[in-house]
């Protein structure tokens, strides 16, 4: 894989197909790619904001002429980093999930925005907040849902070009799904692929989330563009699968011994994962396997907000043990 450097910008992995890559891979530095066929062009994912995914499309534009008029987008979840620059594609067909439909409204750019503005009053989760988000400018937002939703599986076609999306949430999200370029051999995972950063169990169940790192694996794509992190392969999938194993199992351990989800998160050190980003995600994970444990919905377990304030300790916690020096930001 080494032969696609981590760095930002577009990369070609096939003909006519490319990876958008926004290193670290961290907060909000999200991955899309863009698939050509003749005239016809796809979007997989915008970005977190408008001025990155306005560079994003400009530098698109230039380098593939039929990339100048988008005709769809896929949109692989609902989060904002894969989903806030929809409305510079307005024009495009969006495609995206039910789940991922359903649950489009779940943060809102102005919640965002009025918390920006509040985070120095917010103490220890601000500081975390700030960390996150301080880099964007999520001015200007408007909300641009998919114009059509499919719930098991869809093919469309670039051109002469087939392209398989399977909706594989809740897991990640609730509405995730795998766009498949079966006669390239290349995947975009949206966030069912992390690499090089923890993952956050949003929705889960983590079988799953599992399960939609075994369809990869079955599909067997040589090239795997991730959610978030370098180009890679099937490799990373199945290490990204173990991390989900490890993490129930540690878990499982720390839930039968009566630790609650920050005892846990704090005590649980995944040595095999120490070179991954945002650790602090671990009481996000900790947070998803517990409720599931208890046999909570994800709808009644912890709110977004809960679930960041707990981040926010560990990652102070992480901080000051001297947890966090290796993987710093880069930007």
């Amino acid at each position: 894989m080494a032969k696609w450097e981590f760095t930002k910008g577009l990369h070609e992995v096939g003909n006519g197909l490319y990876a958008y890559l926004l290193p670290d891979g961290g907060w909000c530095w999200s991955n899309t790619g863009l698939i050509v066929d003749g005239d016809e062009s796809v979007l997989i994912d915008t970005l977190f904001d408008l001025p990155m995914t306005a560079d994003m499309l400009d530098t698109m534009r230039d380098a593939v002429p039929a990339s100048k008029r988008i005709g769809k987008l896929v949109n692989t979840h609902a989060n904002a980093d894969h989903t806030w620059g929809n409305q510079l594609v307005k024009e495009a067909e969006i495609i995206a999930s039910t789940g991922c439909a359903e649950e489009f409204d779940h943060f809102l750019p102005e919640t965002l925005l009025e918390l920006m503005g509040q985070s120095k009053d917010l103490g220890v989760l601000g500081e975390f907040l700030e960390h996150c988000f301080s880099p964007f400018d999520i001015s200007g937002i408007e909300l641009t849902h998919p114009t059509t939703t499919f719930s098991d599986e869809k093919t469309i076609t670039v051109g002469d070009r087939k392209v398989d999306l399977y909706s594989v949430g809740p897991a990640h999200t609730r509405g995730d799904v795998l766009v498949h370029l079966p006669d390239d051999n290349m995947m975009f995972s949206g966030d069912i692929l992390f690499v090089g950063g923890h993952p956050v169990i949003w929705d889960g169940p983590i079988d799953n989330w599992r399960k939609a790192c075994d369809k990869i694996i079955e599909l067997n794509p040589a090239i795997v563009v991730p959610g978030h992190g370098p180009i890679s392969g099937v490799e990373e999938v199945r290490r990204f699968r173990a991390y989900l194993d490890e993490m129930e199992y540690e878990c499982r351990k720390r839930f039968d011994a009566g630790l609650d989800e920050m005892e846990a998160a704090k005590d649980i050190a995944l040595a095999n994962y120490e070179d991954w980003n945002d650790a602090e995600r671990v009481f996000a994970n900790v947070a998803a396997i517990y409720r599931e444990f208890r046999g909570i919905p994800a709808s009644e377990g912890m709110t977004p907000m809960e679930v960041f304030a707990g981040m926010a300790e560990l990652f102070k916690h992480q901080k000051i043990n001297g947890m966090h020096e290796h993987h710093g930001h880069s930007h």
